[in-house]
């Protein structure tokens, strides 16, 4: 079973965003047409094209609606595949280091130095952190080729 085409043409908008996002989504579908995936997958990946497909609205919710679909995809990917983009991992966890580790840190200091306003500086720690580890997970995934070669840029 082969994946749908998307049949909006970005020639007739003028929104560059529009066309960026039209082009990272067929690039997307490139990407899936060159693994092996189930009929299950396929089917689900092909009902949200259909449906992005029949819509017809303004250039930004058109540009909305692209994002969702995609995100709505490689959500679907990575859970029944545990496919995942470039620099999944560090995103992810670049927000989980700075709440889980960042905040904590900066608690302590603000406590220990009796400066509450100290707080933020656990914030850049955590960041950093969370890099670090999101980095280590990415690079463990592209060494078992479970990376897609695109980068998702909103």
């Amino acid at each position: 079973m082969e994946i749908k085409e998307l049949k909006i043409r970005p020639e007739k908008y003028q929104n560059k965003k529009l066309i960026n996002g039209y082009d990272q989504f067929n690039h997307l579908l490139r990407l899936l047409r060159t693994k092996l995936l189930s009929d299950e997958i396929v089917i689900s990946i092909n009902n949200r094209i259909d449906e992005l497909n029949l819509i017809s609205v303004s250039e930004k919710e058109l540009r909305i609606q692209i994002r969702r679909t995609q995100s709505s995809i490689i959500k679907l990917i990575e859970k029944k595949l545990n496919l995942v983009t470039k620099n999944h991992y560090r995103n992810t966890w670049l927000a989980v280091g700075m709440a889980a580790f960042g905040v904590p840190i900066g608690v302590v200091f603000g406590i220990a130095l009796g400066n509450m306003g100290l707080l933020g500086i656990g914030l850049p720690i955590g960041m950093v952190i969370g890099i670090a580890v999101g980095s280590g997970l990415d690079k463990k995934a592209f060494e078992d080729g479970r990376q897609l070669d695109l980068e998702i840029k909103y």
